[in-house]
């Protein structure tokens, strides 16, 4: 089971930190003051997030990994976040478009996580639900001021989600090794977290006057599996350049 556990921890724990890097990159260059604020607090939340899930899952390894060791050293193909974080900024409609899918997403998770019978997650779920209600408010603020605002916004909101949608349904995936975590009472069963969110983005795309994408459209997936955009090489290339040029700099 304790390899389970540490893939499963990779897993969510590398979603939130590649969440993290895409948000820093708006910091200094937000739409206006008050944003680029905003997008940094939400950049630390998700690293935060991913510091304690990554650290717990070098805990579990017994190799003597750490944090920063899983964050920095390992390549792209070693990364296990989906294909929808990796996705590049673009403009600020895609950028919260894919916020709002992630973040309504996490809320609906991490509710249900909170009833894992594993202490850790339980307690990380608790901490970081606190945190991920403040970005699903964020993001479905800005979502509905985007889509119902002028033509120019619902385009570019419009453009993103058809862009964007395709990644989604990696969200949900679940492999056998999952389902073992979610038959022991650890694991999330996201064909619960699925139906929520689905009735959610309904709910968002009506208010926000924006066309849904067909769900049953082709989906994009790979990025559990290590098989990954070219987006995410070139991210990890600049996060990853100062600790593997000075691998035994101090702070």
């Amino acid at each position: 089971m304790s390899a389970n556990l540490f893939n499963y921890l990779l897993k969510l724990g590398d979603d939130r930190v590649v969440m993290g890097q895409r948000m820093a990159e708006w910091c200094g260059v937000g739409p206006i003051l008050e944003e680029d604020v905003a997008l940094t607090n939400l950049c630390l939340d998700f690293i935060g997030q991913g510091v304690s899930l990554l650290g717990k899952a070098g805990e579990i390894e017994g190799l003597g990994r750490n944090e920063d060791s899983l964050a920095f050293f390992r390549d792209d193909m070693e990364y296990k976040n989906t294909l929808l974080v990796e996705q590049p900024n673009g403009d600020f409609a895609q950028t919260i478009a894919k916020l709002f899918f992630f973040s309504t997403f996490d809320i609906i998770f991490l509710n249900e996580l909170t009833k894992s019978k594993d202490e850790y997650l339980t307690a990380f779920a608790i901490k970081s639900l606190k945190e991920a209600k403040y970005h699903f408010r964020h993001s479905s603020n800005w979502f509905l001021r985007l889509g119902d605002g002028t033509e120019e916004s619902n385009t570019r909101l419009q453009n993103a989600i058809d862009n964007l949608w395709l990644f989604t349904d990696e969200l949900f995936d679940m492999d056998e090794a999952d389902l073992e975590l979610v038959n022991l009472g650890i694991a999330v069963d996201l064909n619960i977290v699925k139906a929520q969110w689905l009735e959610k983005m309904n709910e968002f795309f009506t208010l926000s006057k924006v066309k849904p994408t067909n769900p049953d459209c082709f989906m994009i997936k790979g990025g559990r599996k290590g098989i990954h955009t070219e987006h995410l090489g070139k991210m990890l290339a600049e996060m990853q350049i100062l600790p593997r040029t000075y691998p035994d700099a101090q702070w």
